[in-house]
């Protein structure tokens, strides 16, 4: 069968992924083929794998839970290792909020869905604020950094060349770096059938997910010069923001399954999922016991590689 991946510009693994042959020669190993489907924004991801567009994706932490509540049954596959320099909620120089809760009342510009929701609600419920009723979120776009600068609005969640780039020209101040207040993980995940029924393919596509890392490592100028290219902005506030990044994929680890379950009960709390959801349920189940085989053992996960 022909695997599709979705393609996002948002998730940079697979943003390189399809730009590489590293899934058409791991997928070959198990008697598969590549395909990619691009498409604009990741929180789309849990619909596209329960409508049978694609067959696997990655996004930051909130579309997984947010995937979840609406019901699609998806399982975590891998993540990448903690991101603290991926983004950052920026405020200007003199603006007088020293603190998250200095915002209260404020407008804050950020991409609604993505990990950027995660960093602003628990910034807030750390600090006794609520996401739902103590800020007015509105999506962020290209005009977001001019609405910071000319006090239109109160802070701006960047990240990557934005960042590097808002950063390099001056006048704004890091109210709050990611890494203080979540791991900003990148997120893998599939279909349950998928997951379960063909482990050979999942642990292809990791195999191809970690080749992948390690060329942008190796090739970060390279790969800042192909995103420039294809995605706007200068090849030199790609680079800085691409080697920030860790680019290292790790399995599924009850500490990010934990991390995923404080975020979720966060969103249910102020209404931004309609229901609570268990980050627990996400994973793979194990495999029934075949006939002649030991009671009390299990098969082996051949989704790790």
């Amino acid at each position: 069968m022909a695997v599709t991946i979705g393609v996002h510009n948002s998730n940079p693994t697979l943003y390189y992924l399809s730009r590489l042959d590293h899934a058409a020669e791991e997928l070959a190993t198990v008697g598969e083929t590549a395909v990619f489907h691009p498409y604009a924004n990741g929180v789309r991801t849990g619909p596209l794998l329960t409508d049978g567009v694609i067959d696997f994706g990655g996004t930051g932490s909130t579309p997984p839970i947010t995937a979840q509540a609406a019901g699609h049954d998806i399982v975590y596959t891998a993540v990448s290792a903690p991101r603290p320099d991926h983004g950052a909620l920026l405020v200007t120089e003199d603006s007088p909020a020293r603190t998250v809760a200095d915002l209260k009342g404020g407008i804050v510009h950020l991409a609604i869905g993505s990990w950027q929701t995660h960093l602003v609600a628990k910034a807030l419920d750390d600090n006794g604020l609520s996401y739902a009723t103590d800020i007015v979120a509105e999506r962020g776009g290209e005009d977001s950094e001019q609405l910071l600068r000319s006090g239109a609005i109160a802070a701006w969640v960047a990240q990557g060349p934005q960042l590097a780039a808002a950063r390099r020209a001056g006048g704004l101040r890091v109210l709050l770096p990611t890494g203080e207040v979540i791991t900003d993980r990148s997120v893998f995940f599939t279909r349950r059938a998928l997951a379960e029924e063909r482990p050979d393919v999942i642990a292809a596509l990791l195999r191809a997910l970690r080749r992948t890392d390690a060329w942008v490592t190796a090739h970060p100028r390279e790969a800042a010069a192909i995103a420039a290219d294809h995605q706007g902005g200068e090849v030199r506030d790609w680079e800085t923001a691409l080697r920030a990044l860790p680019w290292h994929i790790e399995d599924v680890s009850e500490e990010f399954l934990a991390e995923q379950q404080r975020a979720a009960d966060i969103f249910a709390r102020v209404g931004f999922i309609e229901r609570p959801v268990r980050t627990a349920d996400a994973v793979a189940r194990e495999p029934e016991p075949t006939a002649g085989s030991t009671p009390g053992t299990t098969a082996p996960d051949r989704s790790r590689p």
